[in-house]
């Protein structure tokens, strides 16, 4: 009997180039190829939809704009913003979901791999299909029409939806307004910066404070990004840029500056707020400056007003927030379109101070925003007039980071981590990943710290696995029973998490859900494994402002006393809507929660904004494309004392290093000419 081939032999054979055939088969339909490539989990539904839509309106498109059209509309799915016509020519099979996760291909009646339909399509480079492209009223180019109408628009060799095109524009338009002009900063300020930094904080050769420069650097710009790792200090340098400010408005003007925080989930805006709130505490400045600094976070959506049931805000460019100065914090989870809301609700004269981490995972929806702005910043690249500034205001010599400015000029990248010491397995480990350096990821595993674990599992139903994650659950569900108060559970809960690549299969969220529920069960620690439970915990998957939930809050289902022991989902309430009341519950009634899911297993792009005390990290077990350096980076530091990683595949950790995450977009070519 032969040997079965692998799902991945079967693509290798797809995509290999086929060798030349005088009587080489014709091709199926268009519209047959894009079915199939439904069936098999390469495109989504929605993108051949929308391409048969695009078909009733112009039927005279080439069947190169319509594939066109599909690929473009495909692109948001996995995060870009746009179809780069000569990367997908360079590089075809990228442009789908491959290999595929859900169908399989048929070795009897292989699929039509992208590689061969484009080379069918006769497009032997960019212009060509630009040729094609422009022939078709389906298109516009952007340079020609300063408010286009057609859905689709090209922009170079850019091929945008048309309302993506005009939130990229939006978004570049917006931001270089805010990096004009620099900020008047009197001298006394330069005092006031010492006293804040006494000490260096933020330094590897014990001269450089980076967090101080952070922080005089967003005294003189009314855009600044402040990137860092886990613990580099963002949440305290931007405190103290908060009180330096604060204290110099009152000094000067005799009325606080309006500042809001805010971050795109609730845990994130719960985190921040007790980052904030805990940072005030141990400034050394005056009580009127502490009592005048903001210590509630808010979501985006509900900073913005989300209107149910619309894309549309409460406030927008004619109905601009009251504000001086917005801290967005977590940014690289906000996709495009809601950075571009964002910036056009900003007033004019607002300062906005962007933190984030540029090498953790880009947002869920499209864009990349964060990534983009601070590419190539580690190596600072300052034009003359910062180096001075900063020169001046740090009495040091900047001139070694001196460079051509611009974007650069707003951007500061945080270099150490004080979460992780020089013992952390963690922080080795996730410096090896963010580096891609293969031979240092194994120096990791050689040095054998006690903070990681690298387990090798047999198959989906592993007992370590299971066994790890009772461990871990049993915490809050023996709490639960022993009837602790909401808050508590939910602090438990939030010590321990399982984190998962994938959401299908037997190593992903699907599969592992129900694993742990099953076993949880057995224990007698859950009642049910079906429907609504005491202990089930939930994260809520779509934004419902009615209810005052966003995408990413995460509640544990208790049994509610004033309720007469009736279930109740319990979140945490983590907005402005009563500030300085401290921490507290909200209890929601199940029936009105139509968009969760359950979290004892959650993907790693749904933890981003999350901290947990120890991560269970669930590796595929074989290569995938979702396997990134990225996605792995921010797995891992998630956990904030230990980190176990499972897989199957003994090679996950070397294939991800080598896998960069890339999202076409034309945001940095804006904003600095490229």
């Amino acid at each position: 009997m032969p040997e079965q081939l692998s799902i991945f032999d079967q693509f290798d054979m797809l995509a290999a180039p086929e060798k030349p055939s005088l009587e080489a088969p014709a091709l199926p339909p268009l519209e047959d190829i894009l079915d199939e490539w439904v069936l098999l989990g390469w495109l989504r539904a929605l993108d051949a939809y929308f391409t048969e839509f695009l078909a009733s309106r112009d039927p005279e498109a080439a069947p190169c704009v319509l594939l066109a059209a599909a690929l473009a509309s495909h692109q948001l799915g996995r995060g870009h913003i746009c179809l780069d016509l000569a990367h997908a020519l360079d590089d075809p099979d990228a442009v789908l979901s491959l290999p595929p996760q859900d169908g399989r291909p048929d070795p009897e009646h292989p699929a039509v791999a992208p590689a061969r339909l484009l080379r069918s399509l006769g497009l032997e480079d960019a212009q060509g299909w630009r040729h094609f492209l422009l022939k078709s009223r389906l298109v516009t180019e952007a340079s020609a029409d300063p408010a286009p109408t057609a859905p689709l628009i090209l922009d170079g060799t850019r091929l945008y939806l048309q309302r993506y095109w005009l939130c990229e524009c939006e978004v570049a338009y917006r931001l270089k307004q805010r990096m004009h002009a620099p900020l008047p900063v009197g001298d006394g300020l330069r005092a006031r910066l010492d006293a804040l930094f006494t000490s260096p904080s933020d330094t590897v050769d014990e001269s450089r404070d980076w967090q101080k420069a952070a922080c005089a650097l967003a005294l003189r710009n009314r855009l600044t990004v402040i990137s860092g790792g886990p613990g580099t200090g963002k949440t305290t340098t931007v405190t103290r840029l908060l009180a330096l400010l604060q204290e110099n408005a009152l000094g000067t003007t005799g009325r606080a500056m309006t500042i809001r925080l805010a971050a795109p989930t609730g845990k994130a805006a719960a985190r921040l707020t007790e980052s904030i709130s805990a940072a005030i505490e141990r400034l050394s400045v005056d009580a009127a400056v502490k009592q005048a600094m903001p210590r509630d976070a808010t979501t985006l959506h509900r900073l913005l007003g989300a209107r149910p049931d619309t894309r549309h805000f409460r406030y927008h460019a004619d109905n601009p927030l009251a504000l001086d100065l917005l801290v967005v914090d977590e940014a690289s989870m906000v996709d495009l379109e809601l950075m571009a809301a964002l910036l056009a609700a900003l007033p004019d004269h607002a300062r906005l101070v962007l933190l984030g981490d540029k090498d953790q995972l880009a947002s869920v929806e499209a864009g990349a925003v964060l990534g983009d702005l601070c590419a190539g910043a580690e190596r600072g690249g300052y034009g003359h007039d910062v180096v001075s500034f900063l020169s001046h205001m740090m009495a040091d010599d900047f001139s070694d980071v001196h460079g051509d400015g611009g974007l650069l000029d707003h951007i500061v990248v945080l270099r150490k981590s004080y979460r992780f010491h020089e013992q952390s397995g963690i922080g080795a480990l996730a410096r090896a990943i963010n580096q891609g350096d293969v031979e240092a990821l194994k120096h990791v595993w050689r040095a054998d710290y006690r903070d990681i674990k690298w387990h090798a599992l047999s198959d989906g139903r592993d007992s370590l696995l299971l066994r790890e994650a009772l461990k871990g659950y049993r915490h809050y569900l023996r709490a639960m029973h022993e009837g602790a108060e909401p808050l508590e559970v939910i602090d438990l809960f939030a010590r321990f998490q399982v984190l998962c690549a994938l959401r299908r299969g037997p190593w992903g969220v699907e599969g592992l859900n129900q694993l742990i529920t099953d076993a949880l069960y057995r224990d007698k620690l859950i009642e049910a494994t079906r429907g609504w439970y005491a202990g089930r915990p939930v994260m809520v998957t779509r934004n419902d402002p009615q209810l005052g939930l966003y995408n990413g809050d995460i509640g544990i289902t208790l049994s509610d006393p004033q309720a007469g022991g009736r279930l109740r989902v319990f979140f945490e309430q983590s907005d402005d809507t009563s500030p300085g009341v401290g921490r507290r519950t909200r209890a929601v009634l199940p029936g009105r929660l139509n968009d969760v899911e359950t979290v004892f297993a959650m993907t790693v792009h749904k933890s981003q904004g999350s901290e947990f005390d120890h991560v269970l990290f669930v590796l595929p077990d074989r290569p995938n494309p979702i396997l990134t350096k990225e996605l792995v980076y921010t797995g891992v530091t998630r956990a904030k004392t230990r980190c176990d990683l499972m897989s199957a595949f003994d090679g996950a950790l070397g294939h991800a290093v080598q896998r960069h995450v890339w999202r076409a977009s034309g945001i940095r070519q804006r904003l600095i000419g490229e």
